[in-house]
């Protein structure tokens, strides 16, 4: 092939360009159609619209550290000698991550292959999960390929088209990339935190992961918080005082208005962001230990440590801004005039009740993340692996089918946590006196709360305000997917 390298300002070493006939063509239509402005060139504009429009799988926010990798004149734009020179280059590397996972030397990758080379990096890798990559892998070629037992395979060229512009070939960033668990906000704060891979560290894009997440958070709370304070009004008053779901809201609006619904939203908001940077750094930090401690240091948490690592971060994150969900059941308790807002709330129950009291319910609250985080992580996953199961022919699972997921594995974690909750909100909306006494006939204890519960209530009791729980789960799992992939795809990092 006949490439001028002085378009490039650099010379280029010609060995570079000794393409077949085959590769020529393919090469060079390839940077004409990624060149939509037609000057000869190809920058960040260009290879972003480019392969939108040739419905190529790409990664926005790569396509800057493909166009500085390939740059040889720092010029901030490709010429056809530095697209070619990059492709070759990034096509070697992805020929010997190939050839690694070809054990048999067939040509061609499967499952067991893949599985087995994943394996051997201390990654673990489901059967489900590696027909799913190869899968999408498959989806972007026309020779979609299974044996006759079922096995999926994948050839060369559909493993190079798929990842010719990922920055990169390492299988570890692949795997992570591409497994990338969606982050929903169900307006619980007892979750596992997310994993990045060693690409989205250096590029930075963790943090947009997380400031997605929280964008959606803040959404999705917002738009359920009448139902949140339904239910805290439900579980701190019980069945005495309103017999009925709209009993509890007429009451509400009654005595403040439509705007008293969102009553206690505003610190729920406000604590996304330290609860967030507190879990994540102690995630992060639980899973450094486990690795340095338990096995090889490079390899991948099993679902049992990422259990362990994410129960050890919330319950820190927990620890730290407590005093922030005390405030937040107060403030949604609050009649008009009670509170000016946040700070006055807790200036005066400070001045009334001591500093104790901005730590009440934290037992049961902690005892509460094990059941949630723990049933919540194993559903979701025995879901993903149950749809795998039941579609071997579906690429990856559809919008409906992670928020359906989601959503149904967040109901069980609650419908584990949700008593331990009940006892939480009621200790936490107790009025201390300084010296940390109530009325007599009120039980200061979760153990006392506990019984009287049972004794009062009957073990149903334990579920009071439970059923707007369940309603806020769908439109908030619904809605915090919607707004997590549109702020994911603003800030440059949406999976495609």
């Amino acid at each position: 092939m006949t490439i001028d390298s002085h378009t490039s300002g650099t010379p280029i070493s010609h060995k570079a360009y000794e393409l077949s006939t085959e590769d020529e063509d393919r090469l060079g239509d390839l940077f004409q159609k990624l060149d939509t402005n037609g000057d000869g060139k190809i920058d960040v504009g260009d290879l972003s619209k480019g392969l939108k429009m040739l419905n190529l799988p790409y990664f926005p926010g790569h396509m800057e550290e493909i166009i500085q990798k390939a740059d040889v004149n720092q010029s901030n734009d490709l010429t056809l000698a530095e697209f070619v020179n990059y492709v070759q280059q990034h096509e070697k590397k992805l020929r010997l991550t190939f050839n690694k996972l070809d054990a048999n030397k067939d040509g061609r990758v499967d499952e067991v292959e893949l599985i087995s080379s994943f394996e051997a990096l201390g990654i673990g890798i489901t059967r489900e999960e590696a027909r799913g990559l190869l899968r999408s892998f498959q989806h972007y070629s026309s020779d979609r390929r299974m044996d006759k037992d079922g096995t999926l395979e994948i050839s060369f060229d559909e493993w190079r088209d798929y990842l010719l512009f990922h920055p990169s070939a390492n299988l570890r960033d692949i795997i992570l990339y591409w497994r990338h668990a969606t982050n929903l906000d169900v307006g619980e704060d007892l979750s596992i935190p997310d994993d990045f891979s060693a690409e989205e560290w250096v590029s930075g894009k963790w943090w947009r992961h997380l400031v997605a997440g929280g964008v959606a958070g803040m959404v999705s709370r917002t738009c359920t918080a009448p139902l949140d304070r339904l239910k805290v009004f439900l579980q701190v008053h019980g069945s005495h005082k309103f017999k009925s779901l709209r009993q509890c809201i007429k009451y509400m609006i009654d005595e403040g208005g439509i705007k008293s619904l969102w009553r206690g939203n505003g610190i729920n908001v406000i604590k996304i962001a330290p609860e967030s940077a507190f879990k994540f750094a102690a995630y992060e930090q639980a899973k450094s230990v486990i690795m340095k401690n338990f096995g090889a240091a490079d390899r991948e948490l099993s679902i049992y440590e990422r259990f362990a690592a994410g129960s050890f971060a919330g319950g820190f994150s927990q620890s730290v801004i407590y005093p922030m969900e005390v405030l937040k059941t107060r403030l949604a308790l609050r009649k008009s005039g009670q509170y000016t807002g946040i700070f006055d709330a807790a200036k005066q129950i400070y001045r009334t009740e001591g500093p104790r009291s901005f730590y009440r319910g934290y037992v049961p609250n902690l005892l509460g993340i094990i059941p949630y985080a723990g049933i919540d992580l194993a559903v979701y996953e025995t879901l993903k692996k149950r749809y795998a199961q039941l579609s071997p022919g579906q690429k990856d699972p559809s919008v409906f089918v992670i928020i359906g997921c989601g959503a149904l594995s967040s109901t069980c974690g609650q419908l584990a946590s949700y008593p331990l909750a009940l006892i939480r909100t009621r200790l936490q909306a107790q009025v201390l006196s300084k010296d940390a006494t109530v009325r007599p006939d009120v039980p200061t204890t979760s153990l006392g709360i506990f019984k009287q519960i049972i004794q009062k209530e009957g073990p149903m009791g334990l579920y009071r305000g439970i059923t707007p729980n369940f309603m806020k789960v769908a439109p908030a799992v619904s809605i915090s997917y919607v707004v997590y992939e549109k702020s994911r795809e603003a800030l440059g990092v949406r999976m495609t």
